[in-house]
């Protein structure tokens, strides 16, 4: 039992009520009563590992989260995510965080995982890391694809939040587990295809509005091609490394 876990999902499904989110959820049955496993989830929105929780609440489990360090500085969301027991993860020391999934796998825990690494501004399952593969090997779990559709609508990347009352629909589903293989390569292309497998099967069934920011290109929407948002990820991330090296620059002189 995890009295603070238990408190804020309560306080979440509240919100969830006040925003009128309709949520659809299949496969939850693929979610094991014990033991542990990868949850390996698509990243459309910033609201994403909120809705992944739902699932894993049927057998009554706790997702464990590797995220962002910086999450963990906040003042707000940094001490909920420390009673929470999810796992920075800082990029100047990847092994650390990496570690503590792997001890979370072996205790029996469920850990999530975002195998994309970055929002996806095309809404589509981009290229994925070989993390979730090598941990599951390593701890001799299965991975469990979850994938989320709708989440975008809420807060994504580049465009204003609706926390509102919108009423948005926002399905999820869950596929069966895979059990871990050599090569962490192959393993990983299986992992990617079973998410876009999972992804097109919830779109058939969602209303999409055509030329919608949140809808992709391949379904009428305006939003970026997977190659346009790779090059945008790519031109951010130089941006990102010439101010880094600019400041520490600054900080030499």
């Amino acid at each position: 039992m995890d009295p603070v876990y238990r408190t804020v999902i309560g306080l979440a499904r509240t919100v969830f009520f006040l925003e009128g989110l309709k949520f659809t959820v299949t496969g939850d049955e693929n979610i094991p009563a014990t033991g542990g496993a990868v949850l390996a989830v698509n990243h459309t929105g910033y609201m994403d590992f909120t809705y992944a929780g739902l699932p894993v609440r049927t057998p009554k489990r706790y997702i464990r989260f590797m995220a962002k360090h910086d999450v963990f500085e906040n003042k707000i969301s940094g001490p909920i995510m420390r009673a929470l027991k999810h796992i920075p993860v800082d990029r100047t020391a990847g092994a650390d965080s990496y570690q503590a999934a792997l001890d979370y796998l072996r205790r029996g825990e469920l850990v999530g995982v975002y195998p994309e690494a970055t929002i996806s501004r095309s809404f589509e399952i981009k290229q994925l890391k070989s993390g979730a593969a090598r941990m599951a090997l390593e701890a001799d779990v299965p991975i469990i694809p979850i994938v989320i559709w709708g989440a975008q609508r809420v807060w994504t990347k580049g465009y204003p939040k609706r926390l509102g009352r919108t009423n948005t629909p926002i399905s999820i589903a869950v596929g069966e587990p895979i059990r871990p293989y050599e090569p962490a390569a192959e393993l990983t292309t299986e992992l990617r295809s079973t998410m876009q497998r999972l992804l097109h099967g919830l779109q058939e069934n969602y209303h999409h509005e055509p030329g919608a920011y949140w809808v992709p290109a391949r379904l009428g929407g305006s939003a970026p091609t997977l190659e346009e948002a790779d090059a945008m990820d790519t031109a951010e991330a130089a941006q990102r490394d010439a101010r880094k090296q600019a400041g520490d620059g600054a900080a030499d002189v």
